[in-house]
């Protein structure tokens, strides 16, 4: 099952995990200092939220697709690619504390878009590509 990601950063991490708690009647599946994700069923929806600074609004952090398999992640990034539009892979790497395979591609805005896929649990938060 493929979901949409979106990534918040927020600036009171406390109150925006309390609230989206609430919203969607679940507590986060990941919770790490500055950071949470939340594995929502209905919608399928991964909401991540991370720590900004208390002197910004919340902003859009990055969106993503989060799919089953590094297949599926080269599948995607093939298709991206050949739809003419720039890619940027990723492999093995630390992103949100979690060991991920992605490509990345930006919207006409400089949004930025992962296609990714989960494969383990990680330490560190890292520094996500924008």
């Amino acid at each position: 099952m493929s979901r949409i990601q979106l990534a918040l950063r927020v600036p009171d991490f406390t109150a925006s995990v309390a609230f989206y708690s609430k919203l969607f009647g679940t507590e986060p599946a990941k919770l790490r200092d500055g950071y949470a994700n939340f594995a929502i069923a209905e919608p399928p929806l991964k909401l991540v939220l991370i720590e900004g600074t208390g002197d910004e609004p919340t902003r859009l952090d990055h969106l993503g697709v989060e799919v089953e398999s590094t297949e599926s992640v080269h599948t995607a990034t093939a298709r991206l690619s050949e739809a003419g539009l720039f890619t940027t892979e990723e492999n093995d790497t630390a992103c949100c504390y979690a060991l991920q395979d992605k490509v990345w591609v930006h919207g006409p805005g400089r949004e930025p878009w992962e296609v990714y896929v989960v494969k383990a649990d990680a330490e560190t938060l890292s520094k996500r590509l924008q």
